[in-house]
């Protein structure tokens, strides 16, 4: 079909005789209105429109990653106000960052079908009521219920069709967009505690949740300023589709949605396993690092620089990162490994640095090292999936990278408890690490220089018409007339006989 459908739209010409039927075809057509449809999206500006949109992943980040950082203000007001241990207070964040990790598949199947501007929205105004209900909270389930559960269902939602927004709308300079992204989250660290602290000593900790309600708030702008490239992605293929019925096609989209098919990829697996030990290892200093600076014998004031400083270096880090990344020189892939390998031997030097100025040169390390390997480690996703599977991608990979936020500090706090100090607990944490930098080493194309090319669903369908071209060719070769033909417009026409 699709052979005759080209020869009728091949300019023609024909010799006339008599008692012979003339047609007249045009030249062939541009691109009908499905074909023109039949790309989820349009090329990657690299500008523009999404400079506003890696703004809009600056305040998303500081909003999410970097209230969450600074939510200890309120853990002392908690423990006060309900008179329950630390234990239990602490599973508010917990319940949280399970939350924004175990929904993102949710977040990446509804903007697959739905775009991720709706879905961002709903994720700040989901994020902004859960403060805002936890500000007349009587018991701790209340606050489970409300900055645990409706919070991080927010944030899940705002958190990955962000990023992957920002990943759209740059391709070669995707790394700095997304390190400049990114550096909200190491300014909202530095800031949001004093701040936070601030509000509690003037409004009590209701009034302080209230006005971070409101702060959550300016998430459903942000979501508002991404500017979709095109229809998403179910929607295309089922506009395209037909001869379906309605169960195959509810399971298909389903399917598309969450992007099961990633599961037997081979890449998106062993790199799954590789994020895995990077989340294993990578947030233990946060919850370690002052408590060894105070257990060495460091004053309270000491350690909480020490923070600070690793706070600056990871700025610094991420945006350096994203500019060297960009310039080509390196594939992401082996940037990623140099700097986790970089982060998990600074974190083994930790307990090593016993002296305040080594301790903090040692810190510094460690930040800069950390912020420069967090980009990358969503930037290269693209590389490994393909741009079309890259937010079903993002989704899974949150969804499965959770078990070692899970796992890692609770093995890390054993490990101090057993032994009585920190240094088995950062020697751990750089082992997963460096463990997760070998297994990266496995992913298939590694070892090449040069990134191979990235796997598209529209590569089959080229094929195919490359086939039918080649069909096409021998067809009309085949049938050809030896004759001397001339345009049809130069050849008189009458119906007399």
């Amino acid at each position: 079909m699709a052979i005759w459908t080209l020869i009728l739209t091949a300019p023609i010409h024909c010799r006339v005789s008599r008692g012979e039927k003339v047609i007249a075809i045009m030249e062939k057509p541009q691109k009908t209105q499905e074909e023109q449809q039949s790309s989820p999206q349009m090329a990657a500006p690299d500008g523009g429109w999404g400079w506003v949109v890696v703004g809009s992943l600056f305040v998303s980040s500081a909003l999410v990653f970097g209230l969450i950082r600074s939510l200890g203000v309120f853990f002392v007001e908690f423990v006060q106000y309900f008179g329950e241990s630390a234990q239990a207070v602490s599973w508010i964040t917990s319940i949280g960052l399970a939350m924004q990790q175990l929904m993102s598949p949710v977040s990446a199947a509804a903007s697959n079908v739905y775009g991720a501007r709706p879905v961002v929205m709903m994720g700040g105004f989901l994020s902004g009521l859960g403060f805002i209900l936890a500000s007349q909270a009587t018991s701790l389930l209340h606050l489970y219920l409300t900055m645990g559960l409706i919070s991080g269902l927010g944030w899940a939602l705002i958190f990955t069709p962000t990023v992957a927004s920002v990943m759209q709308y740059f391709t070669l300079r995707r790394s700095l967009a997304m390190g400049l992204g990114f550096t909200g989250v190491g300014l909202a660290s530095f800031a949001f505690s004093p701040l936070f602290q601030y509000l509690v000593e003037a409004y009590a900790w209701r009034g302080a949740l209230l006005v971070l309600g409101g702060l959550s708030f300016n998430m459903i702008a942000c979501g508002a300023l991404i500017r979709p490239l095109g229809k998403p992605k179910v929607v295309v293929k089922a506009e395209n589709s037909t001869k379906l019925n309605k169960c195959s096609s509810l399971f298909s989209r389903i399917c598309e949605g969450f992007e099961l098919a990633l599961l037997s990829h081979r890449g998106f697996l062993t790199y799954s396993v590789a994020i895995t030990l990077f989340n294993a290892g990578y947030f233990i200093p946060y919850v370690h690092l002052v408590a060894h600076s105070r257990h060495i014998g460091f004053n309270e004031y000491q350690a909480a620089f020490v923070i600070s400083v690793t706070g600056v270096a990871d700025i610094v880090g991420r945006v350096a990162s994203g500019w060297f990344s960009d310039l080509g020189r390196m594939r992401m892939q082996h940037m990623l490994v140099v700097w986790t390998g970089l982060l998990g031997l600074s974190l083994m030097l930790i307990p090593v640095a016993v002296v305040y100025s080594g301790l903090l040169v040692v810190s510094v390390v460690y930040g800069f090292c950390a912020g420069a390997m967090t980009p990358l480690a969503f930037a290269v996703v693209p590389e490994i999936v393909g741009m079309e599977r890259m937010l079903g991608a993002l989704g899974l990979l949150q969804l499965i990278e959770s078990i070692g936020g899970l796992l890692g500090a609770p093995l890390s706090g054993w490990l101090k408890d057993y032994t009585g100090m920190y240094t088995l607990s950062f020697i751990a944490a750089g082992s997963f690490l460096v463990l997760g930098m070998l297994v990266t080493m496995t992913l298939p194309y590694f070892w090449s220089c040069t990134a191979p090319p990235p796997p598209s669903p529209s590569m089959k369908k080229s094929q195919d018409e490359s086939i039918e071209d080649g069909l096409l060719k021998q067809t009309l070769s085949s049938n050809s007339v030896p004759e001397i033909l001339c345009p049809l417009d130069d050849i008189p026409y009458s119906d007399k006989e």
